[in-house]
């Protein structure tokens, strides 16, 4: 006899316990489609308990700190929500400016995820388990009450901490590229990268044909007035004119941060029960401060608005602004000190502040245009490409800050991608999960000389390395490629995406290790030896040779690079960037632009100071 065939009835007269098990095998979308198949279903699918087990599949957020989560939101279903925007932005972000490093961590925080940049370092003789790291606060995505994002830069300005709202809309769920941008209000956020020629050619990137798609559907129905009247994107405005825009919208958004501000972003490591709760107490202070301050006025400037203030009964447009010919309505490169920006607040107000800030911008676009007109000497392809501000800002009266989280095709050597100069991004890395055939993929730190982290006598600490490990086949050949991300020396010795070692995993070595002891005295084990070449001086900086070395794999998990000639050796080990960062000190973060990504190329740590980061700043706790 045949058994019956099941239908939705059987669903219903399941346990929520049992399909809760059974919805971890579903899809946020698909849980969605099955409530939409009759009102029985939509009730069950309802549940909380299902759309708790959907926030745990998604593996961001542990179970104790969803249950914490949870009282801050409408439902596990909100909560899903959130996680499902926020989950591509999980994860390591680089910029290759400036040399010694600008790695900036994405994790979990409170009910949001934090965006954290580590600071180029030495450690001390308790290593990188047990020395504090140093890092700094980037941005941070709160997750509101229906789950929806709040966007918040965070940077600091003549010894006051800020925060900076904006918005973040759409997050391309394979994103590798965070642009900071101004949008005015009406823009699709999606074809805000993609239409640049420039950023595509000059960076080396093609965007992908689904995205190119999705990019000419939604700028076509802007085109319903010809050309002229197609959407001008942010990516397309020059540079001066970007950064400008940038460094205005920021310091009239901007909202200082309160005492019960200033409090962790994330709690420490739940080992200290006590001080985990009373970490819980701030954050719940902290975040319903911001969400109080985002709701008050979420980042958003009338400039239009402010221009009729400023300038009386007549609204000027934006064709009206004609600066001379000679230059002398440009603006400077830095923003007006503070104190001239307080005497001109109390004169006009905020609003005539900030038409003010914009006809100097204006100003300098339309004279950088006469002065092409004039000389064409001057005159440039890249400069052709350029659209004018008054294009970018047409279509709206309503300009606001900007997380643009894109999907480009990036070309990358030895898995460092290849970045635009001019471009205020940050660039994710693949972050491969180890398996059985590549073991050794992933995030490694450590520094040079044995026994690991023991100071010398005329060195008290030793620098930091981080290296992103990553298998790459070549002439049939299994490749281990060390790819350094962050140095933490006085001066750089290695640019960004430098193979510190190349390792043929199907080569194994004869080579003995150098030393017999680890730092305990305990004879060292090597389960695994395999023949390699590591960096050395000897074409340039941009371009340097190689010799001869060995890896050495330990029972204990760690690795070590040996040059043969030198013995100079480079100890690694897994890193929980998490686990770090909680244990870790915050000290404050660089101006808030300069902070999303420091584009200028720099030779040595702009971030800390030397030799005693701690010494230089407050920390405070994460």
């Amino acid at each position: 006899m045949l058994p019956e065939p099941c239908d939705s009835s059987t669903l219903l007269f399941l346990p929520d316990d049992v399909f809760a098990i059974v919805s971890q095998f579903l899809s946020p979308r698909d849980v969605c489609n099955l409530a939409l198949c009759c009102k029985s279903l939509n009730t069950l699918v309802a549940s909380e308990k299902i759309w708790l087990t959907q926030c745990e599949v998604l593996g961001i957020v542990p179970h104790k700190d969803l249950v914490e989560w949870r009282k801050g939101v409408l439902s596990y279903k909100a909560l899903c929500r959130f996680l499902l925007s926020v989950q591509p932005l999980i994860g390591i972000w680089v910029h290759q400016n400036p040399e010694l490093g600008n790695v900036v961590y994405v994790m979990p925080g409170f009910v949001s995820v934090v965006g954290c940049r580590i600071i180029p370092q030495e450690l001390g003789p308790l290593g990188v388990e047990d020395g504090p790291i140093l890092w700094a606060s980037v941005f941070e995505v709160i997750c509101d009450f229906d789950g929806s994002t709040m966007f918040f830069l965070h940077g600091r300005e003549k010894g006051v901490d800020y925060v900076y709202p904006g918005s973040v809309e759409s997050i391309d769920r394979s994103c590798n590229v965070l642009l900071l941008e101004v949008e005015p209000s009406g823009h699709k956020k999606v074809s805000s990268l993609l239409q640049s020629k420039s950023f595509a050619h000059q960076s080396g990137v093609e965007v992908s044909a689904k995205v190119c798609r999705s990019s000419s559907d939604i700028s076509g129905s802007k085109r319903v007035g010809g050309n002229s009247e197609a959407t001008v994107t942010f990516s397309k405005l020059a540079f001066f004119d970007r950064r400008r825009l940038l460094e205005v919208t920021t310091s009239n958004v901007r909202k200082t941060v309160p005492d019960k501000v200033t409090g962790p972003l994330f709690p420490r490591l739940r080992d200290d029960e006590e001080n985990f709760q009373k970490d819980l107490v701030l954050l719940w202070e902290r975040r319903s401060s911001l969400c109080q301050m985002y709701k008050l006025g979420n980042g958003q400037i009338d400039y239009k608005a402010s221009s009729q203030e400023a300038a009386g009964p007549k609204k000027p447009e934006m064709d009206d602004i004609r600066p001379s010919l000679d230059g002398s309505s440009a603006v400077p490169n830095s923003l007006p000190e503070e104190d001239g920006l307080t005497q001109c607040i109390k004169k006009k107000s905020l609003r005539g502040y900030v038409w003010n800030s914009f006809k100097q911008i204006l100003g300098r676009s339309n004279s950088s245009k006469g002065s092409h007109q004039v000389s064409k000497k001057l005159t440039s392809s890249s400069e052709i490409r350029h659209a004018r501000l008054q294009e970018f800002l047409r279509p709206s009266n309503i300009i606001r800050l900007s997380l643009n989280a894109s999907t480009v095709k990036l070309s990358s050597y030895r898995a460092w991608p290849n970045m635009h100069d001019s471009r205020f991004a940050l660039y994710k890395l693949p972050l491969r999960v180890a398996r059985a055939d590549q073991e050794f993929a992933g995030l490694w730190g450590g520094t040079f000389g044995w026994p690991p982290g023991k100071p010398s006598e005329d060195k008290p600490g030793k620098a930091l390395f981080f290296l992103l490990l990553s298998y790459e086949e070549f002439q049939g050949q299994q490749l281990l490629i060390g790819t350094k991300i962050l140095e933490g020396t006085h001066y750089v010795l290695h640019p960004n995406g430098s193979a510190m070692f190349i390792v043929n995993i199907n080569d194994p070595s004869s080579e003995p290790f150098p030393w017999d002891t680890d730092a305990d005295s305990y004879p060292v084990n090597i389960e695994h030896s395999f023949v390699g070449e590591g960096i050395a001086s000897g074409y340039g900086f941009r371009y340097p040779g190689s010799k001869p070395g060995s890896l050495f794999v330990f029972q204990n998990g760690v690795i070590a690079f040996t040059w043969k000639e030198s013995r100079a050796v480079l100890t690694l080990q897994r890193l929980n960037l998490q686990e770090l960062l909680k244990k870790g000190e915050r000290i404050p973060s660089l101006p808030p632009v300069a902070n999303f990504s420091y584009l200028t190329k720099s030779y040595s740590n702009v971030f800390a100071g030397f030799p005693s980061s701690s010494n230089c700043y407050s920390p405070r706790k994460g």
